[in-house]
């Protein structure tokens, strides 16, 4: 398997607060099945983003946990204006293994407006937005309808492993339940920060997705979609997008 989105390098951001956390973090994802794993600090007001610092702790890491699992950098990329300015004329500072692909997160407080002009302005610098754990985005949970135009628009959807397994509550578990059901889900990725609460781990989803979805979409969604965008390839495997239909205040009697 392939984890595209990991806060696995040391004192970086909210992530591994220490190298001998990192060292077991990536220990966990070896004996989990994970091959190779993106690792994705922080880009935003709080926490700076430095390639360089970025790269001299992966290489670090690496060697001290040897090969397994290889250690790749990308970077979870928050849509403010200096980002967006740089992003434009720096494109592989920020994407993931300086291929085409950016992960991309939301605040949890608001959309930006004319977010498709955004989208639009990023496929046009042949950039193509991954948007990350929308399951747990208090906005955007609820309003699949807007996640289906973008998808439409040539975005991409990560939905966190845990959030299927229910550890990130009941709202985000029946967001990427649905997301996944109606197509809309081309990766799961562990968003791991620590060994204990946000773990790095991808197996027991996987396995979840088989018994729902079937092997085709279990192994695409863990394996081979995320082994593509580390290798700058399109993705070989796409589900089809479903409708899906604004919640009704009758929906709620059910939950």
């Amino acid at each position: 398997m392939v984890d595209i989105h990991c806060h696995i390098l040391p004192e970086l951001d909210d992530g591994a607060v220490a190298e001998d956390v990192s060292v077991e973090m990536a220990r966990m994802s070896a004996a989990d099945g994970i091959t190779h794993v993106v690792a994705t600090p922080h880009s935003n007001y709080r926490y700076q983003f430095d390639p360089a610092v970025n790269r001299a702790k992966r290489d670090a890491l690496q060697q001290v946990i040897g090969e397994k699992p290889v250690l790749l950098l990308g970077c979870d990329f928050h849509l403010s204006y200096e980002n967006l300015e740089d992003v434009r004329t720096h494109p592989t500072r920020y994407s993931v293994n300086a291929t085409q692909y950016l992960l991309v997160e939301f605040a949890d407080i608001a959309i930006p407006p004319h977010m498709e002009q955004i989208f639009f302005g990023l496929l046009a610098h042949q950039l193509v937005p991954i948007i990350t754990h929308p399951e747990r985005n208090p906005l955007l949970s609820k309003n699949a309808e807007l996640l289906n135009r973008w998808i439409a628009a040539g975005c991409l959807v990560q939905v966190t492993a845990g959030s299927l397994l229910g550890r990130f509550g009941k709202r985000a578990r029946e967001s990427a339940w649905t997301f996944l059901r109606h197509g809309m889900v081309h990766f799961i990725a562990s968003d791991a920060h620590d060994t204990k609460s946000r773990p790095p781990l991808l197996s027991e989803a996987r396995e979840a997705i088989r018994a729902d979805q079937g092997d085709e979409a279990a192994e695409a969604l863990s394996e081979s979609n995320p082994r593509a965008v580390i290798e700058g390839r399109p993705l070989p495997w796409r589900p089809d997008p479903q409708q899906v239909r604004p919640r009704s205040w009758l929906s709620f009697l059910h939950r």
